[in-house]
């Protein structure tokens, strides 16, 4: 009994804490060129091209290698979000703010439309971030430090998705761990049982 007590108020005080957090961002970084920029970060016609991109870069500069990698670059993002959207979801459903009454005089909602799936997790953080850290795992041999840009990429989209008022950040915070985790094993997985060879090297 005891333990649930405390249990229940550990939950209680991450919530508390999550919606200040929200509130914050939400609210108080209010401005007006977030406000034009943020709903747009959201939108798939503003990442997929960037993604497209790095599935032709490894194309051109891996070879046969490459098409592998992009398959499982695409086999990463369908783990990502089936783990966050038909799984997790499925199981613990949480309000999404921009749904929820107690709130709805008290914040902005800036998305063309809120989603009425579960709250939690993110799948726009699970999914990005999984992509980041694959990119990372398997393309840091071969590229620069700008590999890690995708990770403030992911990071930028997660607080867009708070700004607008559809996810708590606790949501993203927890999907964005996902998808590192997830993305890991695939990369893993891919560099011991594939890995990019660069098409230079090959021909020195």
């Amino acid at each position: 009994m005891c333990f649930l007590q405390a249990s229940a108020g550990w939950f209680s005080g991450i919530e508390t804490i999550d919606k200040k957090i929200f509130f914050f961002v939400n609210t108080r970084l209010a401005n007006h060129f977030s406000d034009i920029v943020m709903p747009f970060l959201r939108e798939s016609n503003i990442w997929v091209p960037l993604y497209l991109f790095m599935l032709v870069f490894a194309a051109i500069n891996f070879g046969r290698r490459g098409w592998w990698w992009m398959l499982f670059a695409i086999c990463t993002a369908g783990l990502c979000d089936l783990v966050s959207s038909h799984l997790i979801k499925e199981f613990i459903f949480r309000v999404r703010p921009c749904h929820e009454p107690s709130l709805a005089s008290h914040i902005r909602i800036l998305a063309n439309y809120c989603p009425g799936s579960s709250s939690f997790t993110s799948s726009h953080a699970t999914n990005h971030f999984g992509l980041a850290m694959f990119f990372a795992v398997t393309l840091r041999r071969h590229t620069s430090v700008w590999i890690y840009l995708f990770f403030a990429w992911a990071a930028l989209i997660c607080f867009a998705q708070v700004y607008v008022g559809v996810h708590y950040p606790f949501d993203v915070l927890a999907g964005g761990l996902l998808g590192c985790g997830l993305g890991y094993l695939a990369a893993v997985f891919f560099n011991n049982y594939a890995g990019l060879i660069s098409l230079q090297n090959k021909r020195a």
